[in-house]
């Protein structure tokens, strides 16, 4: 979707994105609501446009990366490193075998890191991993009306009309067993 505004903003405005981000950036105010309200007044843009291209030309060059296919390949590892950092990177090795595993129910599965969780697709999400503590990984899991047990928690994802539906929490690598090994099989099937 935003590779395809990005594509008609030309059209649509009579500047490129690189364009809008110079002129912002050489002719604009430095705060982010007084660029907007600027924009806004002096091009006639909508609230949108306006606000997504201030936070463009303000942000810093990561920021920007993150908008290209290209540039999330390249920043989505440090996401993974950042999880894991400091008192949280005695769980990386249970991140890594729940990567592991999932990789092996199918060709078509997708490592999507994000800032704080790590979602795993097919089709759509089927998992999610969320290092909770320092102490803990929630593994999530799209398993609709599965019922809940002791193990297997309710994250609320029913009733907020979330994918993520079901959790367990993940404390060691023995934790990793087949039970849970089946849930996440189930959920990637699901999504088929």
């Amino acid at each position: 979707m935003v590779q395809k505004w990005v594509a008609e903003l030309n059209e649509k405005t009579g500047r490129t994105l690189d364009q809008w981000i110079k002129h912002i950036q050489h002719a604009g105010p430095p705060d982010a609501k007084d660029c907007r309200d600027w924009l806004k007044k002096a091009y006639s843009l909508g609230t949108n446009t306006a606000g997504w291209l201030a936070e463009k030309a303000l942000a810093g060059p990561q920021k920007l990366a993150e908008e290209t296919p290209e540039g999330y390949l390249a920043i989505a590892p440090k996401y993974v490193e950042q999880m894991y950092a400091g008192p949280k990177a005695s769980l990386k090795a249970i991140h890594d075998e729940i990567i592991r595993i999932a990789l092996a129910l199918g060709d078509d599965v997708r490592i999507c890191p994000c800032k704080t969780i790590v979602p795993l697709y097919r089709r759509h999400v089927f998992a999610q991993i969320k290092p909770a503590t320092q102490k803990r990984i929630d593994l999530g899991f799209a398993l609709g009306e599965e019922p809940f047990t002791s193990r297997l928690h309710d994250t609320g994802g029913l009733t907020k009309k979330d994918r993520i539906t079901h959790s367990v929490a993940l404390s060691s690598l023995t934790d990793l067993d087949l039970q849970v090994k089946r849930w996440l099989k189930q959920a990637y099937e699901r999504d088929a």
